[in-house]
């Protein structure tokens, strides 16, 4: 049996902790209404930094270069998926609104997985992406200030809305807000 080249537990697999198995099954009946507001509140957000004036990248947004694709391809009930990009354009400034969101306004935290029920968020190009070059950065657009975001869905829209504004009242020094 544990034999990992011709035993059964290389064909069928080991058994997942009982615990962990239990758990699972009592999240996934309930997973289509947390990812249907996990969406919604990402296209809220979206909607609502873009007229903040923040250069935003969802594919939610009519002008997202794929947004027809995507729209070809979406489940409609679902939207466009949690997560979103900010580009602060300087990492300076993209960790300076991690810094805020996360220890002035409880907005979410800084972590470097995005899967999670509260908001998550890092900068790319220093994170999970710093392996690649400048030029293989830029192929990929990812740019020094890239802010990912995969927006959670604890407390209300306009609870966590009013956080996010308290950290970019904050930290609002002219060059925060790009006029589009």
């Amino acid at each position: 049996m544990m034999d990992l080249h011709q035993g059964a537990l290389m064909l069928l697999g080991p058994t997942m902790n009982a615990k962990v198995a239990f758990e699972l099954s009592e999240r996934i009946p309930h997973l289509g209404l947390r990812m249907k507001e996990h969406c919604r509140r990402a296209m809220e957000y979206a909607i609502r930094m873009k007229k903040l004036g923040l250069k935003v990248i969802y594919p939610g947004l009519v002008d997202h270069p794929q947004h027809e694709l995507l729209k070809s391809m979406a489940n409609k009930e679902y939207g466009y998926g949690g997560l979103l990009c900010v580009d602060m354009e300087t990492e300076e400034r993209a960790n300076r609104l991690m810094h805020h969101l996360q220890n002035y306004t409880q907005f979410g935290f800084m972590a470097v997985s995005l899967g999670y029920y509260e908001t998550l968020m890092s900068c790319s190009g220093s994170s999970t992406s710093s392996e690649m070059n400048a030029e293989e950065k830029e192929l990929a657009g990812i740019s020094p200030g890239l802010v990912r975001m995969s927006i959670g869905y604890i407390g209300t829209l306009e609870q966590k809305w009013s956080q996010l504004e308290k950290a970019l009242s904050r930290m609002q020094d002219g060059t925060l807000l790009n006029k589009n």
